[in-house]
């Protein structure tokens, strides 16, 4: 019994303790010769019981038998515990005891809860370097992506200068050899004027300037409107064949000033 288990681990350190345990085994003595009584009265009961050869006369004994013993198995569990002295000694001596076990418990439960604490504390310390390990090598990622990307974009713009590049140079290509074709095509039909051609001119006569082939003329116009656009009237010089000048004034290759008839300019087509 729980009473008796407690009496029996009383301490003894002190006269009124020993007094307050010897009273309490007594009570749980008297208490435990009553069970006993009762106990064999209940063994008489069952050994009295007449047996019938009717066996469902039997069956509904057994059957009310089982129900008291239900009724009163739930009173003894609905029953309350009764104090079974009222002895201040053993009541404080009890609830020492009482207090002594919920100590060891918590004491227990402590340091159980301490451990595990611990244990949380090494998890999350791993976690923590793992978390930081990530966030590295996240970064690493980023910075290599970051270069990447700045690769990237350096060898588009390097592609896309080089594609311009290829471009001009076609460009140049292209422009040099319409030029090139353009001189051949003038030099064929538009050579330079021969000095002795004239049949008005006698043959010991010799021009005072050397004449210009009208690809060269055509030069002299286009540099002068390149590089001086808002200036680009030349003077129509001794050496530029007056035909050439015509042909050029007529067709509108040329433009002459509108004040000053002996300059001329090249028409702008690339406007």
């Amino acid at each position: 019994m729980y009473i008796l288990y407690k009496a029996e681990s009383l301490p003894e350190s002190t006269n009124d303790s020993v007094e307050a345990k010897e009273e309490l085994m007594d009570e749980c003595e008297s208490i435990w010769n009553q069970m006993e009584e009762c106990q064999k009265k209940l063994t008489c009961l069952r050994m009295k019981t007449p047996l019938k050869s009717d066996e469902r006369i039997s069956l509904q004994l057994r059957k009310v038998q089982m129900k008291a013993l239900t009724e009163e198995c739930n009173q003894w569990q609905n029953r309350s515990p009764e104090i079974i002295s009222t002895n201040p000694d053993v009541l404080v001596a009890l609830g020492k005891e009482e207090l002594k076990k919920v100590k060891d418990d918590l004491e227990m439960v402590l340091s159980t809860v301490q451990s595990k604490n611990k244990q949380l504390e090494e998890e999350l310390k791993r976690e923590q370097q793992w978390h930081d390990e990530q966030e590295q090598i996240l970064n690493t990622l980023s910075e290599i992506e970051e270069d990447r990307r700045t690769q990237i974009q350096h060898q588009r713009k390097k592609r896309s200068v080089q594609e311009l590049q290829n471009k001009e140079l076609k460009l140049k290509r292209y422009k040099q050899n319409l030029l090139d074709r353009l001189c051949e095509f003038l030099q064929e039909h538009f050579p330079v004027p021969e000095s002795g051609g004239s049949n008005k001119k006698k043959s010991s006569e010799e021009p005072s300037v050397k004449l210009v082939s009208l690809s060269e003329i055509l030069e002299v116009l286009i540099n002068k409107l390149v590089k001086t656009p808002h200036e680009p009237y030349v003077k129509i010089s001794d050496s530029f064949w007056p035909p050439y000048i015509e042909l050029l004034l007529r067709y509108g290759i040329a433009l002459r000033h509108p004040e000053d008839p002996y300059r001329i300019r090249l028409e702008a087509f690339h406007m």
